[in-house]
């Protein structure tokens, strides 16, 4: 669907609306989930799982005013290393609450700046983790690599660990772009850090770019694209950049007037699309692209790509336990976040308890729409039987939820049977059409644009 004026009356250009990493989305958790209820829940998972572990680190040397995550400044050593004794008391309480034999199928840690944390802080960490919960078979581990925060000795000790991918934020490389966002990272500083990592054996590498920033051009991004394209990474996330000042107040600094307008950031998106699959990556989602031999792109053609806080991912685990201030876990039972605050948080672990804070326990239709929501953002297509029976839904419930989406989004879906698919001229929309089978009412201006 090329016809500016249809998608504009279909909403893509005011329209905001989920990036649907969970379901129901985190503005709908409540305090109705506490330590209580998560505790239970670690406690029926089955001995010998796997699971997934995030560990978020607040903490950076500055603050990016692009970014809307939990973070906060430090120019100390004194508060990281205090916030790393805390992940560690958090791990031993959560360990002690697991069935035995629980591995990881995945680590990722990010941030903030996981790599603001020293050499030896590294391998405590990491040595405490590996301790308790051993990596599986085929396991990932992953960290959000910011190459001005980075020395041998840092890199040498997440090698040791056993990091076998890394995660560099890039956003754009125009010096005007990122001086407007409070970035300054040159391609020269990013091209050595890529040397760096893969010379100590860290073959996996991922790349971050926004568009939609300020003073942001279709020839810019463009060289930006193929400056990234030049250290050819596994896979490249490229998101919308979310202004959202009344939410991080920090984004207040970026000149609003020089942000471009919706229908430039469509441009913009298409652009980076059509560098990208020419040279070869494969679309991945709605904002992924990844080399064909990569784990995601083998993932998407096969019909395994899941999607989680993260973003796209291939991690089969029913559970996330995420460690750390505002960190949120996935269990199969629902969702569970923690104090975000992080001197709550710390104060919370260190008399003993865990620091959960909210959540939402799945009830009603809530797994079968989140499985419908995560197949269209995932595969443009969803077996609606198919994820009736996995979800325990009665033969036909599925299929009631089309109710209306023909109506409202005329033109951008096809019906086979019972098999729902987003057309391919539509899938710029697909958060919107996703958005039909979200059953919480949601605030507009709480979400990221829709393009």
């Amino acid at each position: 669907m090329t016809d500016i004026s249809q998608l504009r009356q279909l909403g893509l250009f005011d329209s905001r609306v989920p990036r649907y990493t969970s379901y129901p989305t985190a503005p709908q958790f409540s305090d109705r989930v506490g330590n209580t209820t998560v505790e239970d829940w670690l406690g029926r998972l089955s001995p010998g799982a796997e699971v997934s572990l995030y560990l978020h680190v607040p903490f950076c040397r500055r603050l990016c005013w692009f970014c809307a995550c939990r973070t906060q400044g430090t120019t100390s050593a004194e508060p990281v290393q205090a916030y790393v004794e805390t992940l560690l008391a958090e791990l031993a309480l959560v360990v002690d609450r697991l069935p035995e034999g629980v591995t990881l199928s995945r680590l990722h840690w990010g941030g903030g700046t996981p790599t603001l944390m020293t050499g030896p802080q590294i391998r405590q960490l990491a040595g405490a983790i590996a301790e308790v919960l051993p990596f599986a078979s085929g396991h990932e581990f992953s960290v959000e690599i910011d190459p001005n925060e980075l020395d041998d000795d840092r890199l040498d000790a997440l090698a040791e660990a056993g990091m076998n991918r890394a995660s560099i934020g890039v956003q754009d490389f125009d010096p005007e772009i990122q001086k407007a966002i409070g970035r300054q990272q040159s391609y020269e500083l990013t091209a050595s850090t890529v040397e760096a990592i893969r010379a100590r054996g860290v073959t996996s590498l991922n790349m971050d770019l926004l568009y939609g920033l300020p003073f942001q051009t279709v020839e810019r991004i463009s060289d930006g694209v193929r400056k990234v394209l030049s250290l050819r990474p596994d896979r490249v996330a490229l998101y919308g950049y979310a202004h959202v000042p009344w939410m991080a107040r920090r984004q207040g600094l970026i000149p609003a007037e020089a942000l471009p307008p919706p229908e430039a950031r469509l441009e913009l998106s298409t652009t980076a699309e059509h560098l990208f699959t020419e040279a070869g990556y494969q679309a991945v989602g709605i904002d992924h692209f990844a080399l064909p031999g990569d784990g995601l792109a083998t993932a998407a053609r096969e019909g395994r790509l899941r999607r989680n806080f993260q973003g796209y991912t291939d991690d089969t685990a029913a559970t996330l336990i995420g460690l750390g201030a505002s960190a949120i876990s996935r269990y199969p039972q629902g969702y569970a976040q923690n104090l975000s605050a992080t001197g709550a948080y710390q104060a919370t672990v260190r008399r003993g308890s865990l620091a959960t804070a909210r959540g939402h326990a799945f009830a009603g239709e809530d797994r079968l729409r989140g499985r419908i929501i995560e197949a269209l953002m995932c595969d443009f297509r969803a077996d609606l039987e198919a994820l009736s029976l996995e979800c325990g839904a009665a033969p036909g419930q599925a299929r009631a939820l089309l109710d209306g989406l023909a109506e409202a989004m005329p033109d951008t879906t096809r019906l086979d049977g019972d098999v729902l698919t987003i057309l391919p001229d539509a899938r710029s929309l697909t958060r919107i059409i996703a958005r039909h089978f979200d059953a919480y009412a949601a605030k507009p201006t709480g979400y990221s644009q829709a393009v």
